[in-house]
């Protein structure tokens, strides 16, 4: 089953700093958010993860 956004989406708190600048979310069933894992989770303790989350916008 998809996830479907429009139901279940909840907005981060980078939300409001992307509205103040000028732009919107531009998610669909085509654009969604991508998560690239820095770290190995093997290698390194949780606490010093690091992620890159690439999310999708649009100006308004």
């Amino acid at each position: 089953m998809a996830f479907d956004y429009k139901k279940e989406y909840r907005p981060p708190r980078w939300t409001s700093t992307i509205e103040e600048q000028g732009y919107e979310n531009d998610f669909s069933d085509t654009r969604m958010h991508h998560e690239i894992y820095l770290s190995d989770p093997g290698k390194v303790q949780p606490e010093k993860y690091r992620t890159v989350i690439r999310h999708p916008i649009r100006k308004k």
